[in-house]
């Protein structure tokens, strides 16, 4: 079992698990999940690495923040945490919501992260995501968006609402109760969901500072984007013009929720790609 702390950073209490000695890897995760999305991942890494993992802002155990929800502050906190916990760089991974921090710390502070993954999300608005959105964006991205709307609607029916998204982020299968039951605990009662939907009412905010990115430098990193379903090679057909050194991988038979669906698939790439190798292709990728 992962080892759990606090951390103050930017004004706020992290809760973090941690586990393993080694090169520091980095996992973030995105909705509706906390740090134990990655609890399987951890204990395989945990072998060779020091697999740091926290609750992002707002989320599981963590401060309940008023602000800093869009991917800017996030990549702040992300580096705070590292600092704070004596760490020079870590390869960062993140997934959903976790994607967008992990790659605006790459982009803006190249000196903390050693190598990045990101998995199953769109980074902004950047060109390249067009065939994955040309039935729209997710019906839940609006919903959640409208300002106040969805906890006043959705307290008191938490846990057929984030059902949902567990069972149809791996393909039907579900998660086992342990992981549901905490995931359901985090995102129960109106103030959890308000930190939740506010990494979705940052969308914009978020959208504009990746442009500001890329419009002044390139992702030098190494890199890897590890699509699924839904989004497939959206997140590496938006990347693949930006990125100095990019490997794409697909895991087939895979819902969103790539960590706790098949996460030996995801081992077998991420163990080569953190040893600095190229990870062999996937069935989809041949």
């Amino acid at each position: 079992m992962p080892e759990l702390n606090r951390v103050r950073i930017n004004g706020i209490d992290v809760n973090v698990a941690s586990a393993g000695t080694g090169p520091a890897v980095l996992l973030l995760h995105g909705f509706p999940h906390t740090w134990r999305l990655w609890s399987e991942v951890m204990a395989d890494l945990s072998a060779h690495y020091r697999v740091i993992a926290p609750d992002l802002r707002g989320f599981g155990a963590s401060t309940r923040a008023d602000t800093g929800y869009d991917a800017g502050a996030l990549a702040g906190d992300a580096a705070a945490l590292l600092e704070a916990l004596g760490t020079s760089s870590a390869t960062v991974v993140g997934i959903d919501a976790g994607t967008p921090p992990a790659f605006l710390l790459a982009m803006r502070r190249p000196d903390l992260v050693e190598r990045l993954v990101v998995m199953e999300s769109l980074i902004g608005t950047l060109p390249g995501a067009e065939e994955f959105l040309a039935g729209g964006a997710p019906w839940w991205f609006g919903f959640h968006a409208a300002e106040g709307l969805a906890e006043r609607v959705l307290e008191g029916n938490e846990a057929a609402y984030i059902d949902w998204f567990l069972t149809a982020g791996t393909l039907g299968e579900g998660v086992a109760a342990p992981i549901r039951e905490a995931f359901i605990h985090a995102y129960t009662g109106r103030e959890a969901l308000r930190c939740a939907f506010s990494y979705y009412r940052a969308l914009p905010r978020s959208a504009a500072q990746i442009e500001e990115a890329v419009a002044g430098a390139r992702l030098t990193v190494p890199t890897m984007a590890i699509g699924a379903h839904p989004v497939g090679r959206a997140l590496e057909h938006q990347l693949r013009p930006i990125a100095d050194d990019l490997t794409g991988r697909v895991i087939e038979d895979c819902g969103h929720i790539i960590p706790l669906h098949r996460p030996d698939a995801l081992l077998a790439l991420l163990r080569p790609f953190l040893a600095g190798r190229r990870p062999a292709p996937m069935p989809a990728d041949r």
